[in-house]
This record gives structure tokens, sequence and C-alpha cells, in this order.
């Protein structure tokens, strides 16, 4: 047995915990970029929570609320003129996982000049980057605990992750008590992209026992926990125990990365603009009827964790967790079309082949073309 397992993220985790942000943000800067979205958290009313904080520890702050779902590498060119014009020397990404991606590429990029595309595909190397402190207000990228951020190329519909340690947070502040305020559509999107990513980081073939342990336990956190909220927004033990797996999910992905769900997906929201929890929604079932045969435990324990009882009915078990979330849906409702199948495929072996590889099969350009002709 030979792995490493090394992942330096500061978690704050608890209720209540969001009062401490002004305090986390004065140990490494005295003026923040607050980088969110253009309505969320100013309806929650926690965005003028969060400048109450920080005007309580005498720090300047400016607001960039530009932040879409799937961000653009453009948005995060205009929020490093914001960082230059104003002269910030921290930044807070309050929100959910567009946010948090948004939020580290934009410090990352006040300190490395050029084309964020060149960091992403290896071409130059990263020298530092601006403090970064997260606050998730959803439970499902797990943004907060590893060193992704996933970006879209406005031009060529690319979506993929600029990877590199510089933008790990220095303190990521998890306060259960802010999941609350999403809409059932949003928790049931993001919840199961916090399932996929745990299940993905169990079944890759770069996992290690402590990434399957961490990834179980947050499997187990969420199946049992997501449905409970989803119908009662007041049960807070079970809004901890989603949030926690949500964490977990964005852990393990930062050790073991993901499969080939989420190397699928990114095609479909990086040329449409899907949903991404959605997107996974569409595809995992299938790609887990075409894939229980290459694990047979695995997918058993993730049958048993879902309610089924072996690899065989693995589909069902994800399918019937996804009816309790009303999550049951297709690509083609969400707007992708079949002549759109070429285009994801090469895509998919463009910018996921790492991902793909990494799946417990390995399907050809033929086979995942006939995913993506089911899954619409």
């Amino acid at each position: 047995m030979n792995f490493n397992y090394n992942l330096p993220v500061n978690l704050m985790f608890g209720r209540g915990r969001s009062s401490e942000i002004g305090k986390e943000v004065k140990k490494y800067g005295n003026k923040v970029l607050i980088v969110t979205g253009r309505n969320s958290t100013k309806k929650s009313g926690l965005l003028y929570k969060v400048i109450d904080v920080l005007n309580g520890e005498n720090i300047e702050y400016e607001i960039f609320d530009k932040v879409t779902q799937n961000p653009l590498s453009t948005t995060i060119y205009e929020g490093v003129s914001a960082i230059h014009e104003t002269n910030c020397n921290v930044v807070l990404g309050l929100g959910g996982g567009s946010i948090m991606d948004a939020a580290k590429s934009i410090a990352f990029c006040a300190k490395n000049p050029g084309n964020i595309e060149d960091y992403i595909y290896g071409i130059k190397k990263g020298e530092n980057a601006l403090p970064i402190l997260l606050v998730p207000t959803t439970c499902g990228t797990g943004s907060e605990g590893n060193a992704f951020s996933v970006i879209t190329n406005v031009d060529t519909k690319d979506k993929k992750s600029l990877r590199d340690n510089l933008i790990i947070a220095k303190a990521s502040i998890i306060d259960p008590e802010l999941m609350t305020t999403m809409p059932k559509s949003v928790l049931a999107s993001v919840g199961f992209d916090a399932l996929a990513h745990n299940m993905e980081a169990y079944l890759s073939k770069i996992t290690n026992p402590l990434v399957e342990i961490q990834a179980l336990y947050a499997m187990k956190l969420i199946a049992e926990n997501l449905p409970k909220v989803y119908v009662d927004y007041n049960d807070f033990d079970a809004w901890e125990a989603v949030t926690l797996g949500s964490t977990l999910g964005g852990m393990v992905i930062g050790v073991a990365g993901v499969t080939a769900a989420h190397g699928m997906e990114h095609p479909a929201s990086g040329l449409r603009d899907i949903v991404h929890g959605k997107g996974l929604a569409a595809l995992t079932p299938i790609i887990t009827e075409k894939s229980w045969r290459s694990d047979v435990y695995k997918y058993g324990e993730i049958s048993k964790v879902l309610g089924g009882s072996s690899a065989e009915d693995c589909r069902q078990a994800i399918e019937n967790f996804l009816d309790k979330i009303d999550l049951k849906v297709k690509l083609g409702d969400l707007g992708i079309r079949k002549e759109d199948i070429s285009w994801m495929t090469e895509n998919c072996f463009k910018v996921s082949k790492p991902s793909m590889e990494n799946h417990s099969k390995i399907f050809t350009k033929e086979e995942v073309s006939e995913i993506y002709n089911e899954s619409i």
C-alpha cells in the first residue's frame, strides 16, 4: 500500500461560525473583495450581515457580484480588474460552488498575469495568490475543501478546472445555518452533486483508504439526511450532516479526482450552461448501469448506502434516491439536443480525459456518444 494524502485546508465547521468571518479576514488583510452572486446573498440578507461583521473589525470591502453559474473566464478577468482598481488584498468567496470557484481564480489571476487557460493546461505555473477565505451557502461542490476552480472558456465552451495548491483557502468557514435559504430545486441539485463527488472519489482508480473511509461516511450522511431536509427545512441536525457530507465530498475529490459522470457532464454544462447537478442526475444512473461490472464490490457498497442490495441494482438505487428529491431528469429537459452529441463527445476527450481515465471502466468515444444519446 503506497499513497500520499496532502490537503492543508483549515475548515471551521459549525452552526453560527459565520460570526467569525471578520476575525478571520483580519488575519490576512485590511481590504477585502467580497465575491458573490447577483441576487441570492442579497435576498437572504447574508451579504449585509457579513458587511456588518467586517465593519465591526474595521475592515474595508468592495463587492464583486457578477458571478453566475458555470463561471466564465471573462468574469474572472473582471474580478481581477476590480482587485487592481480597489487595492483589495484578500478575497472572500460568499456563495455556492460557482462563487467559491470564481473567488479562487480571481485571487490566483490577480497574482499571475495572462490567460487563465495557460495555467489550467499547465503551460504556465502559478507563483502566488491573494489570501482566500470561503463561506459556502450551498451544500454541494465542496469547493471550500480543495484546490480546484472550475471555469468555462467563453469562446471555446471548454469547462475545465484550475488545480493548484495556491488556491486552497486560508480558512473555510462552514456554517450549516447558511444553507437553509436555498430553494428546494437548488438543494436537490447541489446535494446530488455532493453525493456524486463522494461516489466518484470512492470509485476512482487513484483513491486510497483514507478517501474511501471519508467518502463512504459522507455518502451515508447525504443518503440519510438530504431527503430529510428536502422535506423539513427545520431539521438542523440533518442540515449539519448534509453540509459535512458536502465538505467531505470536496476534500475527497481533491485527493482522488472525479470520474466519468463529471467528465461527461462538464461538456454539457460548458456548452449549454445547464445546472451542473441536474446534468449529473441525468448521466449518473446510465453511466452506473454501464459500469457496475467493472467494480462489483464498490458499486455494491454504493447501492447498499442508497437502499439497494447489490451492484446489479445500483442504478435503480440511485434513481430511487433521485425520486426522493424530485431530481429525475433527462439532458433533453435541460436544453441538450441530439446535434450536440458529437461536439460533447469530442470535448469530453479533450477537457475531461483524466477524469474518464480515472473511471473504473474505460469508455470509447462510441460508448460515450451512446450514453449521451440515452441521457437525452
